[in-house]
C-alpha cells in the first residue's frame, strides 16, 4: 500500500501543477484506486464542481469553504486524496493533511509556493515541511523565454502590480503570468508618492 503519503506539486503560475497532479490521479483511477478530488471554493476559474488544467484536461472535484469540511468528505474506502490549490486553504489545512496520512491515505497536492509578492504563500511552508516528497516545477518566461520561471508575476492593465494590491485576486492569463527572477516586477508606488511627499528642509549649521 502507497499511503501514508503526502506527495507536494509547487512552482509558479503556468508550470503544469494542476496537469501533473491530473495525470497522477488518472494513474491511480487506472489501477482502480478509490480516489477523492478537493478544491477550494474560492478558486472560480473552473465554473463547475471540477478542477480544470490549462491544456483542457478536468476531473470532478468537490469544492469546500474550510479545510476542516474534507475529513468529513473523506470516506474509509478513498484510497488517494488529491487537492488542488492548498496556497488558498486555512491554517488548518495543515493538520488536516496529516490527519489523512495517519489514516493511511495517500495525498497528491498542489499549490503556489510564492505569492505575487515573492513571499511564502498561506500555509505552502509548513505544508513543504509534513510533505513526504516535494516537485518543484518550473514555467517558460513570459518575457523573456528562459525556462527557469520561478515567480508568478501578477499584471493589471497589462502592468507589473503594485506590492500593495490585495493578495487574493483569482485570475488566469490576463492576470498572472510566469516570471523568472530576472524579469519579476513588484514595483511600490505607494513608497515612491510618500518619497516624493516629503519635504527637504534646508541644511543650516549651529
Amino acid at each position: 500500500m502507497d499511503g501514508y503519503s503526502f506527495e507536494l506539486i509547487t512552482g509558479p503560475m503556468s508550470c503544469g501543477k494542476t496537469e501533473e497532479l491530473l495525470r497522477r490521479v488518472r494513474r491511480c483511477i487506472i489501477a482502480k484506486k478509490k480516489v477523492k478530488v478537493i478544491s477550494p471554493d474560492v478558486d472560480t476559474r473552473s465554473k463547475g464542481d471540477y478542477i480544470e488544467s490549462r491544456n483542457g484536461l478536468w476531473l470532478d472535484a468537490v469544492k469546500v469553504k474550510h479545510s476542516i469540511q474534507i475529513l468529513s468528505l473523506v470516506k474509509p474506502d478513498d484510497e488517494v486524496v488529491a487537492i488542488d490549490e492548498l496556497q488558498f486553504f486555512d491554517s488548518n489545512i495543515t493538520k488536516v493533511i496529516t490527519k489523512l496520512m495517519e489514516e493511511g491515505k495517500k495525498v497528491i497536492g498542489t499549490g503556489l509556493e510564492l505569492d505575487f509578492k515573492a513571499e511564502p504563500f498561506g500555509q505552502m511552508p509548513q505544508l513543504m515541511c509534513i510533505a513526504t516528497t516535494v516537485d518543484k516545477l518550473h514555467a517558460v518566461c513570459m518575457k523573456c523565454g528562459c525556462e527557469h520561471a520561478t515567480r508568478t508575476q501578477r499584471l493589471i492593465d497589462g502592468k507589473p502590480a503594485d506590492k500593495n494590491s490585495p493578495l487574493i485576486m483569482i485570475g488566469g492569463d490576463e492576470t498572472y503570468e510566469a516570471r523568472c527572477i530576472k524579469c519579476y516586477e513588484l514595483p511600490d508606488n505607494h513608497h515612491e508618492k510618500h518619497r516624493t511627499d516629503l519635504k527637504v528642509l534646508p541644511f543650516s549649521h549651529r
